[in-house]
């Protein structure tokens, strides 16, 4: 969901300029409203993040701290989505947890599921801490975000009037390109796909020749294909070209004008950039409200070193 991308920033800005604390409890990092987020579940996610962007040099201090910090803002909304929910009486059920981790489990062979965990260092309870958030953060979008964010059809009208050069689509050819080791096997193919229309047919009784279907703008054309489609009409093909690595024609399948969408053809797209300013704006003013009201400790540990040296001539904790 492009609207949680803003979930780090919002949360570390917020949470480390209005939150400070030193959470008791050996392996808590951080409570929201009460509720510990242990050090396993940082590191968890940390794992996967280097397992992504990693590099083989050892990390400074200061990068490892912005980068728990980052994964911690992240842990402390879907912690609070979590919490909302429960309010709501929407939580994530034991019966829809227990769907989704078996259909992860089914996409492995029998045992492989368990075997993988151990191979990557996957500590089996954090997974499953964080497919508990994937779930309430895709419920929580789906059952309370969504009903939120309404779009009529003026909203809609006015945004394609205003934008309507980006619904403008160019002249295009959808193509059909066959290519063999000899001129002869390509004749054949042409042949056999003008009287069938089978393209699997055609590879499997011609092994040697290849066939891929392809759509581009005509203004993208390679010249040389450019110059052998002048005058093909739609369901025709060009003459046998030499390439470097073999023969080939194309077939010339469609031939689609430029045109601009009308507003029926364009709504979809329309509502889908609507949607998702509504839903950062949702979102947005959520997130802010659950935050100034939230109770929120956070380990000095992963605060900047201003913060820390804040904290340490503080009296103990504190919390926004």
């Amino acid at each position: 969901m492009l609207m949680l991308k803003k979930i780090a920033l919002i949360a570390v800005l917020l949470v480390l300029l209005g939150c400070a604390g030193e959470p008791e409890e050996m392996g808590v990092v951080a409570r929201v409203n009460g509720k510990p987020i242990l050090l396993n579940q940082l590191e968890f996610q940390h794992d996967l993040m280097q397992n992504d962007y990693g590099s083989g040099m050892v990390p400074s201090v200061e990068k490892l701290r912005n980068e728990y910090g980052q994964i911690l803002g992240d842990l402390i909304v879907q912690e609070l989505i979590v919490q909302e929910l429960e309010r709501l009486g929407l939580e994530v059920t034991d019966e829809e947890f227990e769907k989704a981790e078996n259909q992860v489990r089914n996409d492995y062979p029998e045992g492989a599921f368990e075997q993988v965990l151990i191979e990557e260092y996957i500590d089996l309870k954090a997974w499953r801490q964080q497919l508990r958030y994937y779930l309430a953060v895709k419920k929580f979008y789906s059952q309370v975000l969504r009903p939120q964010a309404k779009i009529d059809y003026k909203e809609a009208e006015d945004y394609y009037k205003k934008h309507i050069s980006d619904y403008y689509l160019p002249a295009s050819l959808k193509l059909l390109v066959l290519h063999g080791p000899n001129r002869q096997l390509v004749e054949r193919a042409v042949e056999r796909y003008r009287a069938e229309k089978n393209v699997k047919a055609l590879t499997t009784a011609l092994g040697e020749v290849s066939a891929r279907e392809l759509v581009i703008r005509e203004e993208r054309l390679p010249v040389s294909w450019a110059d052998a489609l002048k005058g093909v009409a739609p369901g025709g093909s060009t003459a046998i070209l030499s390439e470097k690595s073999g023969f080939e024609s194309i077939v010339l399948l469609e031939k689609s004008p430029a045109k601009v969408l009308n507003p029926t053809q364009a709504y979809p797209l329309v509502e889908e950039v609507l949607l998702e300013r509504k839903l950062h704006k949702v979102f947005s003013e959520w997130l802010e409200s659950r935050l100034a009201t939230a109770q929120i400790e956070i380990s000095e540990h992963l605060m900047p070193e201003r913060e820390n040296n804040d904290v340490s001539a503080g009296a103990g904790n504190s919390s926004s």
